[in-house]
């Protein structure tokens, strides 16, 4: 028998991709989403391929999608707040929904995806609201396992296409050079220091929530996803400026104290 396997954020950028390796693999798979024409562009034509039109904030929805399923992967998140979406509401309250939902219809397998940098202590709104959600997770009675992956990159994310667009002259640099640097003792001086970031494909993204859904030994973990080079966000946007084509005057990243960054995200 076809396992049954529920997607929540099915049409964002690693959902689709999740879907498709799943439909791949020979999984059923229901998918969630808020808007049917949407998903019907964005993820393949199949025959296991089941569209609950709903949203994770809401609980009849999540009880919909959860009923007769098997295994869940709940993918939702945002990067940024907007009205009505704020990161308490997408982060913990949909988590909150979706872990219910498996629960009440015994869906034991569960995939988590979070992000590096949840924490209670996080600067960030967004850190603090995801290590919550992480915080539900692991205190369901569900079988669970936490993927924490960095900076998600590939030919159709979010990052390559706002990368893009400022390289190009599309977008002010505001919208997408600023990076939180921090202060750090350095040769026994304290020096104001750029972040690193692993970047990580979605392929392998994508090959570690199979594997963390095929495998037991991976219930109750947590696995970081990073991959395998170390760069400094300027040293990133210098191989964004080199590699795509810009029409504009070459800019530099901007840092902004980590300090004041978590003081206006207060505000």
């Amino acid at each position: 028998m076809t396992k049954s396997i529920v997607v929540t954020g099915a049409t964002g950028f690693v959902g689709r991709h999740v879907v498709t390796a799943l439909l791949q693999g020979g999984y059923h798979v229901r998918a969630l989403t808020r808007n049917r024409t949407k998903a019907g562009q964005v993820l393949p034509q199949h025959d296991h391929l089941e569209l609950v039109v709903g949203d994770a904030l809401s609980e009849p929805a999540c009880a919909d999608l959860a009923a007769g399923a098997d295994a869940a992967i709940h993918l939702v998140g945002i990067l940024r707040e907007t009205p009505g979406q704020t990161f308490e509401r997408v982060h913990e309250q949909a988590t909150r929904n979706v872990v219910r939902a498996c629960e009440a219809n015994h869906v034991k397998r569960y995939i988590h995806m979070s992000a590096l940098g949840a924490s209670p202590l996080g600067r960030a709104a967004y850190q603090r609201t995801k290590f919550g959600a992480e915080r539900i997770v692991r205190t369901s009675s569900l079988d669970w396992t936490i993927l924490r992956p960095g900076l998600i990159h590939g030919p159709d994310g979010e990052f390559i296409k706002l990368a893009a667009a400022w390289a190009r002259g599309l977008e002010p640099p505001h919208f997408f050079m600023p990076y939180f640097s921090r202060l750090e003792y350095v040769n026994g001086h304290r020096e104001r220091v750029a972040p690193l970031t692993q970047p990580i494909h979605v392929d392998d993204v994508v090959r570690a929530i199979f594997q963390s859904l095929e495998r037991e030994e991976a219930i109750g973990e947590v696995y970081p996803l990073a991959g395998s080079e170390r760069l400094s966000w300027p040293e990133l946007l210098e191989v964004v400026r080199d590699t795509i084509p810009a029409r504009g005057p070459r800019l530099a990243a901007v840092g902004i104290p980590g300090e004041l960054a978590a003081t206006k995200a207060r505000l």
